[in-house]
């Protein structure tokens, strides 16, 4: 079977899991199940069919298995969202079908990624802009102690999703370009290898920046992915992990610094550490998650059955359930099992996005899926592990499931650059197999 068709196959099931999902929620809300959920199965199997046509045409030899799991992932997304708000569910399926637009011309006019290679820097500037931009006044929005967001008229975005994707660009392209200097100019020093000072400067800009979101922009989590992203980049650049052991020397002494002194990252490390401190207060919304998460057991209650409001009024029993906590609503309806399931769909996406960055033919190729491959698992660790307590809670999105314009679109523009790599590789793999094949033939 074709790569497409493998994909198509996948597809279907994919729908149908949706389908069930609305089924359920409406029998649950309604106590009956009516035709809306045929009709929403339909139109989402039909934006991914398009989509899986377009791919067919435009990318014939990409990865088969990326594109249905990103689309099981949004499926389970539209149906959580919908059980907490309808509005939102819609909002959130039009952000969906934009994304594909965009996951489309980012295909149609980046065939030759190559080309990111030459403006490097420019993506560079506007990666580190979009970081600044939530600061300025005006346009800047604070969300939950954070300045996440901006809002230019009627247009409202979270800038920090985009500028993942350019600051990984340009590591990919200045790493591949260095990554010889790096190695050979690197000098043992009391038994550790350390990387040339003139070539260290992207660490220090990359540490400059992580530190600089974690004071001047409070987003403790965007901090965390971008410089966990780029010691992963490091590493498969030069494979020295000394170069990653400094590397996050400097991000835990830069963050036990500011958590000592700036009051918003202590007291988001304060709340970790305790949370019962202030369980009315500033404790209340990981508290609640924890809770959420304990009561849905190895099953779970099921789908509809969470209380994410108090009873009789409009308090949120379950904060942020459509952004911060989803996680912890799908481990309340759906159990431990169920959650498990949603991580597998990441272990399975990275999975796929190294195997890429492995067949990949040439070092920008390699770079550039690793690092989205990286950045794309480590935002899903990140907030999946606030929730848990295994790190401070952060206001990033989980990919493709969270409710959030600005994080289903640039996730879809990350996937067409994943596609597009491994479209190359397995075309540049299967030409090499054949001429090997028939070099032997010839023998």
């Amino acid at each position: 079977m074709s790569a497409r068709n493998r994909e198509l196959t996948a597809l279907v099931p994919v729908a149908l899991l949706l389908t069930a999902g609305f089924a359920a929620v409406f029998a649950q809300e309604g106590a009956r199940i009516d035709d809306a959920s045929l009709v929403y199965g339909a139109y989402f199997l039909a934006v991914c069919l398009a989509a899986h046509i377009y791919l067919r045409v435009r990318l014939p030899d990409a990865d088969p298995y990326l594109f249905p799991l990103v689309a099981l992932l949004t499926a389970f997304g539209l149906v959580m969202i919908y059980r907490i708000d309808p509005d939102l569910a819609r909002d959130q399926a039009n952000w969906f079908v934009l994304g594909l637009v965009l996951f489309a011309l980012t295909i149609q006019f980046l065939r030759d990624y190559d080309v990111l290679e030459r403006y490097r820097y420019t993506i560079a500037v506007v990666g580190l802009l979009l970081l600044l931009a939530p600061r300025l006044p005006g346009i800047g929005q604070q969300v939950n102690g954070a300045f996440l967001g901006v809002k230019i008229g009627p247009l409202a975005f979270q800038p920090a999703e985009f500028s993942k994707i350019c600051l990984v660009v340009f590591l990919a392209s200045y790493l591949r370009e260095h990554r010889e200097v790096l190695i050979v100019g690197a000098r043992r020093v009391l038994g550790v290898t350390l990387p040339p000072l003139k070539h260290f400067g992207p660490m220090l800009v990359v540490w400059g920046a992580s530190m600089f979101m974690l004071v001047f922009i409070r987003d403790l989590g965007s901090s965390l992915m971008f410089f966990a992203a780029f010691l992963a980049l490091l590493y498969v650049a030069t494979g020295r992990f000394s170069f990653v052991a400094i590397g996050m020397a400097m991000f835990l002494v830069g963050a036990w610094f500011f958590a000592s002194t700036v009051p918003h990252v202590h007291d988001r490390v304060e709340i970790w550490l305790d949370p019962y401190a202030h369980p009315k207060g500033s404790g209340y919304q990981i508290l609640q998650s924890i809770f959420a998460q304990a009561d849905g057991g190895l099953f779970g209650k099921g789908f509809g059955q969470a209380l994410i409001t108090i009873p009789g009024t409009d308090n949120a029993l379950l904060p942020a359930a459509q952004t911060d906590t989803i996680y912890s609503l799908i481990v309340n309806e759906l159990g431990l099992f169920g959650a498990c399931g949603v991580v597998m769909i990441y272990l399975l996406i990275a999975a796929r996005g190294f195997k890429i960055a492995l067949i990949a033919g040439d070092g920008f190729s390699k770079l550039l899926a690793t690092g989205l491959t990286a950045v794309f698992s480590i935002q899903a660790f990140v907030i999946i592990g606030g929730v848990t307590r295994v790190i401070p809670l952060t206001g990033v999105t989980l990919p493709f499931i969270s409710y959030g314009g600005s994080s289903i679109v640039a996730n879809f523009v990350l996937l067409a650059l994943l596609l597009l790599v491994s479209d190359r590789a397995r075309r540049e793999a299967g030409a090499e197999a054949r001429l090997g094949g028939l070099a032997l033939e010839g023998r």
